[in-house]
């Protein structure tokens, strides 16, 4: 027998949206080029600053993430996606930290969330 009539295998690989936070990052003292490329407030002083980056599911998790982060402290709101699920704040290391808590603690303990760890570097 051929080659030709060997089977082949097929891998259909699908998501499911779940309610989870999947990455929860918080970047102290990025360089400027970052926030030059990102399109993020340039008007900061770098060298106390942080960018905090976030993906959740579903992606319209984002609106929540984005009010409670205005209103935790001092950060800016750099990007928010409803099609994605990902938010981007900057502020002061200490405010970013903060703010990322408080999401991550909210959707765990008051909407079920299954959450990650926030890392930080």
């Amino acid at each position: 027998m051929g080659k030709e009539h060997e089977e082949q295998i097929r891998i259909v690989q699908e998501t499911v949206a779940g309610k989870e936070i999947t990455f929860a990052h918080v970047m102290g003292g990025p360089a400027p080029v970052i926030y030059q490329k990102l399109g993020l407030n340039p008007q900061l002083d770098y060298r106390s600053s942080a960018i905090g980056i976030m993906n959740m599911t579903p992606p319209e998790s984002a609106v929540i993430a984005s009010d409670i982060a205005v209103k935790s402290g001092n950060v800016y709101l750099g990007f928010a996606d409803r099609f994605t699920g990902t938010l981007i704040i900057t502020g002061e290391i200490s405010d970013v930290i903060s703010a990322l808590t408080e999401i991550v603690d909210y959707f765990r303990d008051t909407l079920g969330y299954v959450v990650c760890n926030i890392t930080k570097r």
